[in-house]
This record gives C-alpha cells, structure tokens and sequence, in this order.
C-alpha cells in the first residue's frame, strides 16, 4: 500500500463488491443458501479449533478469527464504517494499521464471492442431499483454488501483521485512545474490530504456532475438498460438524 488513496480505492472497491453480491442473493433467492453455507463452514471451522478455543493462551486469537473474519453475524455495519472513512483511513487510525484494513476488507469479499459461488451450486442440488456430501460437491463445482488459497495468505498476513503491530506499546496506547473519537466518528465497530484483533494477538506471546497452525490445518482441509474420494471426505466432514453442536 502506497498512500491513503491507495488503500481507499482497495477498500471501496471489495466493500462495493460485496455490496453487489449482498444484493445480487437477496434479489435471486439465494440468501438463505448463503446462509446456510456460512453457518456449516461456522461450524466446521469450531470443530477444528475446538483444542484451541479451551486453551486460554489460544481462545482469544481463535475466536478474533472465527467471529471477525469467519463469522455468521450480518458485516453490514462494520462495512458501511470501512466505507464511510475509506478516504481517511491513514489520518483517523495509525499508518500502520491501514493495512490490517485493506486485509480485512480483500478477505471480506474473497469470502463472500466464494460463498455465493457455494450457494449457486448448493441450489442446484437436491434438498434432501446429505449436507457433507452436498458441500463438498459445491465445493468441487466451485473450483477457484487460486481464490482458496489467496484467502488462506491474505488471512495469514493478517495474523503476522497483528502480531508485529501489538509488540508496539505506543501503536496499542494509541489505539485505545481512539475509542472516544471513534465512538463519536460512529466508528465504534471498527475500533471494536481493531482492538479484538490487538488483544487477542498479544495475549498469544510468539503467534507462530497458531500461525502454523491454522495454515497445516485448513491446507489440509482445501487440499481433501478438492481432491479427495468425496465418500471418504464427506465421512471426515459429518465427522467434524458432528462434534459441533
């Protein structure tokens, strides 16, 4: 990212996409699929963190991923507040923290252009399809490997970000000094967002093995989705959203 403009214009335009494809479910019928694919992958991806969200060193950064980046809840007002200061994203919050913004806002879209990818496919399906075998056949349908793997890299640079950044006692002193001005600026989920991320960071210590982790994990995961036999894979899915309940 090279200036405020830069990251302005990244930002607007991931939030404008997945605008368009907000609307584009709503107008086609296809919001409760949508739905129902993030609630599986919702439950999916705490069945295969659930060691990490008993571990107190862990929980804080597992859930900051699971409900701020992979999250069920509608984004709708989180979006609106990235929008609304896109422009002066560098002047309202340190430099070093606009690039956590544009990260959060590529991984925003790349999810949601794939989920609604998901969701077309799942339509397409018979209702009565078992659920494991009905994803991973949307999955397969999907395809955009590339996509799957630039959403698990932009989350990891996300992470490593997060990390650099809470070793800064200014950068986090300052960050907390912003709650005021961005409670008054209506940027209060926001500055919620940021200050998850920065807390659940510096409580892990060295990230690296949740880092590690994570990226083992959901590779794991991408590579038996796309190129597993689909009865062996589906068995390891009902297996994991099983424990999820």
């Amino acid at each position: 990212m090279s200036s405020s403009s830069s990251a302005s214009d990244l930002i607007r335009a991931q939030l404008a996409r997945v605008s368009e494809l907000r609307a584009r479910a709503l107008a086609e019928g296809m919001h409760a699929a949508v739905e129902a694919i993030k609630h599986l992958q919702a439950r999916r991806f705490r069945s295969t963190y659930a060691d990490f969200l008993v571990q107190p060193r862990f929980a804080p950064a597992t859930r900051f991923f699971l409900e701020e980046l992979y999250g069920v809840q509608d984004f709708a007002r989180r979006d609106a507040q990235f929008g609304r200061i896109a422009g002066a994203i560098e002047r309202l919050f340190p430099q070093a923290v606009a690039q956590l913004a544009v990260d959060l806002a590529e991984t925003h879209a790349l999810t949601e252009v794939l989920d609604h990818q998901l969701a077309t496919h799942w339509l397409a399906m018979e209702p009565d399809m078992p659920e494991a075998e009905r994803y991973i056949t949307a999955w397969r349908l999907t395809g955009a490997r590339p996509s799957r793997d630039r959403q698990l890299a932009v989350v990891q640079h996300m992470g490593q970000e997060l990390q650099r950044l809470t070793r800064l006692k200014s950068l986090r002193l300052g960050l907390r000094m912003m709650r005021n001005p961005a409670r008054a600026a209506g940027l209060d989920t926001l500055q919620h967002f940021l200050e998850a991320g920065f807390d659940a960071f510096a409580a892990l210590g060295d990230a690296g093995a949740f880092l590690d982790t994570i990226k083992e994990r959901e590779s794991r995961w991408v590579d038996s989705l796309f190129d597993e036999n689909i009865t062996v894979c589906s068995h390891h899915l009902r297996d994991e959203l099983s424990r999820d309940r």
